[in-house]
């Protein structure tokens, strides 16, 4: 564990010079929280008829039993902006975790670290949890100033609708769960590519699925309920099984000390 803890602050000391990398940590949860504090704003006092959200938000669906037209709009909204706290546990340590291996490759100080006793599992883990600790800490604390901002703005009755096991279960126990995948999914990608460019970009991909399910709420295609939450995080929790052990298989200690240049 002394080791692990050590490649940690190591990683921390290193990766957050980076400038990306604070911009992706730091400005992107305030972006996301921003965004759906700023529009309850502009919408404060306006009915959803007057907006010509009405028919869009559909309201008459089974969340907007008991609530005015107005509030009604404003929970659609906020099952839409909610989403965005699923992106920041995958962007975020994608970030990191890409940067981690090639990055150190490209300052040629990977080398003497894996010349060192430390085994293949204390310095992926090290790593690993250096990508995902602030990414799950970054998005638990902007998701509960969202919180805190929606209590403000609106009616008890629309923000008791964020406090939701469907909600709180998508974001405190999917989320991390998305965290690992993405912190997987970028040491598998940079195991194996030579430019940290490149490493972030192909990593990036795992954000899409987040992306679909956000454009297709939006669009009234696909509505989240506890059942389609419970399923998603039991095929993220087999596939970051799967995916933590081929990031072992994939981290070739050997090649990495003779092969790369």
């Amino acid at each position: 564990m002394e080791k692990t803890w050590t490649i940690i602050s190591k990683e921390w000391a290193e990766v957050f010079k980076n400038r990306l990398v604070l911009f992706t940590v730091i400005f992107l949860p305030l972006i996301f929280l921003a965004l759906p504090l700023i529009t309850l704003a502009m919408m404060s006092g306006i009915e959803g008829d007057s907006i010509g959200l009405g028919d869009e938000f559909g309201l008459n669906d089974a969340a907007c039993v008991g609530l005015t037209e107005g509030e009604c709009v404003q929970v659609n909204m906020l099952d839409i902006f909610t989403l965005l706290f699923m992106i920041l546990p995958i962007s975020i340590p994608v970030t990191i975790a890409a940067y981690s291996i090639v990055g150190e490759k490209t300052n040629h100080s990977l080398e003497p670290l894996l010349a060192t006793p430390i085994t293949t599992v204390e310095l992926l883990a090290g790593k690993g949890l250096a990508a995902a600790v602030p990414a799950t800490i970054a998005t638990w604390v902007s998701f509960l100033l969202y919180l805190i901002g929606v209590w403000t703005m609106t009616s008890p009755a629309v923000f008791n609708h964020l406090l939701d096991p469907l909600w709180l279960v998508a974001v405190f126990v999917v989320g991390p769960l998305l965290t690992i995948l993405a912190v997987c999914t970028a040491i598998i990608v940079s195991s194996r590519v030579t430019d940290p460019r490149v490493a972030e970009q192909l990593s990036a991909v795992v954000i899409l699925p987040i992306i679909l399910l956000l454009v297709g709420q939006s669009m009234g295609l696909i509505i989240l309920d506890r059942r389609i939450i419970v399923l998603g995080a039991l095929v993220v929790a087999v596939a970051d099984v799967l995916l933590l052990f081929v990031a072992k298989q994939a981290f070739q200690r050997e090649i990495i000390l003779t092969k790369w240049k």
